[in-house]
């Protein structure tokens, strides 16, 4: 599955934070950072892995009898994709729809508020092109 396809479900998602945060990680150091607050048990973190590496996110190395993970697929793209499934499917493609739905029922602060107008300024500018 390429990066532009990467469906993660919300506990593969965090996993893959761990990862990003650590570049590697063993199956326990994971289930010990995912420990925070809510638990899970350290089989499910190990299934999780296993499918994470069946759909190409994740790889492991043999360090004796532990396995040592890193992430194969970078955050950025992971954001993009799952960014752009939202997109396609909540709001049918419209950008309008997403951003105006975060605006009105997100608390977005006015820090953010000046830099999304600044981005849309220059995004007009050249024209609408990324």
């Amino acid at each position: 599955m390429s990066e532009k396809e990467m469906k993660l479900g919300k506990v593969q998602l965090e996993i893959m934070k761990v990862l990003w945060a650590r570049n590697e990680a063993t199956a326990r150091q994971i289930t010990d950072d995912l420990g925070d607050g809510k638990e899970i048990a350290h089989s499910t973190v190990q299934t999780l892995l296993r499918k994470l590496e069946a759909k190409g996110a994740v790889e492991h190395i043999s360090d004796g009898r532990t396995f040592l993970y890193r992430a194969l697929v970078h955050q950025a793209s992971v954001a993009e994709s799952t960014t752009r499934d939202l997109l396609t499917r909540v709001f049918h493609g419209s950008v309008y729809s997403l951003v105006a739905h975060l605006i009105k029922h997100e608390e977005v602060s006015p820090d953010e508020l000046r830099a999304l107008r600044e981005l849309i300024d220059s995004n007009s500018e050249d024209g609408g092109k990324k």
